[in-house]
């Protein structure tokens, strides 16, 4: 009896997984379908050069899936029923049967975080995100304020201040700007953001985004035009609705060879999974860690349904890659737990870096 393995996700380490296991289950009786909200593969890692105005290279997912074999079923995912062994989505063919499962449903903006997020705030958390933010600061000449300074608010503000030289821009934290970066990498990003016009404020706590702005824990304002919340992000509850094991914050809990520590017959990769390495260190939700987590799932299902015992996951890092603007940015080099050394890459050199990068994974996804 044909064996269905469907994958939920095709962003990087969905569609990783979906074609490793294509290529490694090839000679045995296994269907594979991916379930993806929309036919085209989204490169998150560029979403902030989409809310500035770029264009950028459609990627449809029938051409990238184009000779494996899998079917593609382009609808959302409404629940997932754990004792059925089902999945029930918003359009035909509404249930598909699995016998295996690939969580990877990734993740979304944090806009529950503060009242009035959601309603009135901006993100780049997905590309229907970055359209909206596109078509908002079109012709933007006010003011905008990004809250949150992590990577994707850095990258965030920088972008958006380079194309829209009149408007002004804040970037708004509760902590440290780089608090991660190495000293000489700190020193680089602020000195980016005065070079693109983007006011810092660090230490300051928002308790509200409201129609004006935002207002602060201590009862002052920062009144904007338009406000793009990028901090912290949050996982679909669909696991946890379906009875899945998940940790506090939704993500799906699994084991060192990513398989559900409650139901064996499904497996995790990316944002929506809480991996943990050898040292007990979580996963950063990331493009550099979900598709190393994507093409890890494959092999370990491939080794589950042949009868072998997979090795455990080891993640490790090397670097950070930061966009700041199309002619700057700064590339931290990392331990292999994702701690900075004092090794940076700054300016052209590290622009041109990140963009051979990204490249080279939409490469390392086509084949």
């Amino acid at each position: 009896m044909t064996h269905h393995l469907v994958v939920l996700g095709a962003g990087y380490a969905g569609l990783a997984a979906a074609k490793g296991a294509a290529r490694r289950l090839r000679r045995g009786d296994v269907r594979i379908t991916l379930v993806n909200a929309v036919g085209h593969f989204v490169e998150r890692v560029r979403l902030h050069q989409l809310a500035a105005g770029q264009q950028l290279k459609d990627l449809p997912l029938s051409t990238l899936l184009a000779g494996t074999g899998i079917e593609l079923v382009v609808a959302r995912v409404t629940a997932i029923d754990a004792a059925a062994r089902t999945v029930r989505l918003d359009s035909a063919p509404y249930t598909l049967a699995y016998d295996t499962l690939v969580y990877a449903l990734g993740s979304t903006a944090a806009t529950a975080a503060v009242p009035g997020a959601a309603a009135h705030a901006s993100s780049v958390a997905t590309y229907e995100d970055a359209v909206r933010l596109r078509e908002r600061t079109r012709d933007a000449q006010g003011s905008l304020v990004v809250a949150g300074a992590g990577l994707t608010g850095i990258e965030a503000a920088t972008e958006l201040a380079e194309a829209h030289p009149g408007l002004k821009v804040q970037l708004v934290t509760d902590g440290e700007l780089g608090a991660g970066l190495s000293e000489r990498g700190r020193r680089h990003l602020r000195t980016a953001l005065d070079r693109h016009g983007v006011a810092l404020r660090e230490h300051t706590r928002v308790s509200e985004v409201a129609a004006h702005g935002l207002i602060l824990a201590d009862g002052g304002e920062i009144p904007a035009d338009a406000v793009v919340w990028t901090a912290g992000f949050c996982v679909p509850g669909l696991a946890r609705e379906a009875g899945f094991a998940v940790d506090a914050r939704g993500l799906l809990s699994v084991g060192p060879t990513l398989r559900s520590l409650s139901h064996p017959e499904v497996f995790g990769a990316g944002d929506a999974v809480a991996a943990y390495g050898p040292d007990g260190a979580a996963s950063r939700m990331s493009c550099q860690t979900g598709l190393p987590m994507g093409a890890y799932v494959a092999g370990s299902v491939a080794a589950t349904l042949t009868g072998r015992t997979p090795k455990p996951l080891r993640l490790r890092y090397v670097w950070q890659n930061i966009s700041l603007g199309r002619r700057d940015g700064l590339t931290q080099f990392t331990r292999a737990d994702d701690s900075p050394v004092a090794a940076v890459l700054t300016g052209r050199a590290s622009a041109r870096f990140k963009e051979a990068i990204t490249r080279g994974t939409v490469f390392a996804l086509r084949r």
